[in-house]
């Protein structure tokens, strides 16, 4: 399932397949304890659809789209630059190692 799949479908087709993801990640989590799942990666799979499917409801939630120009791209942001004359000077610490031992010839 491909996320340009679920974009066109309308929003009761995408609950439905929320909900029959759901059930099936329930049933393969469940055989998966029984230990009778013989391939685990469809428990990753299921999972990956189900955050695909949020994914689409939350972008419709928010407006966003891909029909949609979004209004950031067209205007243009003026970033302010701190003056050269304020940068801060840092000092460096020292390393944190071994302390070098003390000379007892004296």
């Amino acid at each position: 399932m491909k996320v340009d799949e679920l974009r066109v479908l309308e929003a009761d087709e995408l609950s439905m397949r929320m909900k029959t993801a759901r059930r099936e990640l329930y049933e393969l989590r469940f055989k998966h304890a029984v230990g009778q799942l013989e391939n685990s990666t469809q428990i990753s799979k299921v999972r990956h659809d189900i955050a695909r499917i949020m994914t689409v409801l939350r972008e419709r939630d928010f407006g966003i789209g891909p029909s949609e120009p979004q209004e950031l791209e067209a205007a243009p942001v003026a970033v302010a630059e701190a003056p050269p004359e304020e940068e801060e000077v840092v000092e460096a610490k020292p390393k944190r190692g071994r302390r070098a031992k003390k000379e007892e010839s004296e």
